[in-house]
Parts: structure tokens; sequence; C-alpha cells
């Protein structure tokens, strides 16, 4: 897996947006680990997901109203790998003719790692709670997506920028643990200028 890039990190940290532009700039293929959850969700069994089992059964308000940020992080099954194997297939399912970014939270540091021909083709953003607040609020705040569904749209975006907060933190460990490449991603970051840090992490920059 030589010709893959990694994009890692929270959600809402600039991730698909940074690989498109990387993958137009330096005509390589992007691989959306988001746009695969369902199909990945699907195919996978209760004993292969148990964390995913318990959060599908669960209702809107107990997955982001009911639970404290610490639970929902402990709990997430994209946390805990569930579905990385379907990632590393689909990846070696791609033609080879190319380079591709595979970009999304879901690449956790501790599973890329052992995959890394050389360390410079991993990074993960690392965004500010300033940034993802801004990020939020850029897309409707609590009125956005699955946050409107709830009982308390206000709460559940509490809970998850906190979450994700927290998650952010565990990465930030994770990557300086492991000598991987963490970026941090602050207010006033412009997308031009992240694309220049992550090309250069992978040794791309003119």
């Amino acid at each position: 897996m030589r010709h893959v890039y990694w994009i890692g990190g929270g959600s809402g940290s600039g991730k698909s947006t940074i690989a498109r532009r990387i993958a137009d700039r330096y005509g390589m293929r992007v691989y959306d680990t988001d746009a695969v959850m369902p199909d990945h969700a699907r195919r996978m069994s209760v004993e292969q997901a148990p964390y995913l089992g318990k959060f599908a059964a669960m209702d809107m308000d107990e997955r982001w109203v009911a639970r404290s940020p610490r639970e929902m992080l402990d709990t997430f099954h994209w946390f805990h790998g569930e579905g990385f194997k379907l990632i590393i297939d689909d990846l070696l399912a791609l033609p080879a003719d190319r380079p591709v970014v595979a970009e999304g939270f879901r690449l956790l540091p501790g599973l890329v790692q052992p995959l890394l021909a050389e360390v410079g083709h991993a990074v993960w953003l690392l965004p500010t709670p300033q940034f993802r607040q801004a990020v939020f609020d850029s897309r409707g705040g609590p009125a956005w997506g699955f946050l409107a569904k709830t009982g308390d749209p206000q709460r559940a975006l509490r809970n998850l920028l906190q979450r994700d907060a927290l998650f952010t933190d565990r990465l930030t460990e994770q990557t300086r643990h492991l000598g991987l490449y963490g970026l941090r991603v602050a207010s006033g970051d412009t997308e031009e200028d992240l694309a220049r840090r992550v090309s250069a992490v992978f040794g791309l920059a003119e």
C-alpha cells in the first residue's frame, strides 16, 4: 500500500476538502471513508461490531442527548476500529495505477501506523474547539443534520462538540506517542495553507 496517503482527524477538521484539493492538484484518487460507512455497517455482523450493534439499537436522544460526551467517546463503534478491515479491503481493490488519498475520522493512528511504508504518508488534522464550533455554526448549528432529529438539538450539539474535542485530544496523544504527524488546525487557517502543509508532510510540495 505504498501508493496510499492517509488523512485522519476529527470531524469538521477539513479532511475532505484538503483531500480533494491535493488529489486534484497531483492527479490522485480520493477514498472517502465516510461515504462507505452505511455499506460497511450493513456488511458487519453483531460479532464483528458489538459497539455498532448497541449504537444502532439506541434512539436519537439516547445517542446524542442522554449520554455524557465521555461515554459517547468510549462507546462509539468507529472509534474502536470496527469496520477498519473493510477499509483495507476497499483500498486493496482499487486500481494501483495512481496514488490514493484515503480520508476520514475512522483512520485511527494505531491502525494506520503498521500499514505505512513511510511515516510521511499519513497526517492527522487536529482542530481547535474554536475551529470546530465555527464549522458547525456554518452548517446551521443545532439545526444541522441528525442533531435536528433529537429532542434537544442544542444539548446534542454541545455533547457532540465536547465528544469530538476529547477525540482530538486522544488523536494528539496517539500521534505523538507513535511518532506520527499531527497538524493543528485553528481559526484563520485557510484551505490553501492547510493543503500546502499536508502536501509538505506527504513530500508532494513543489
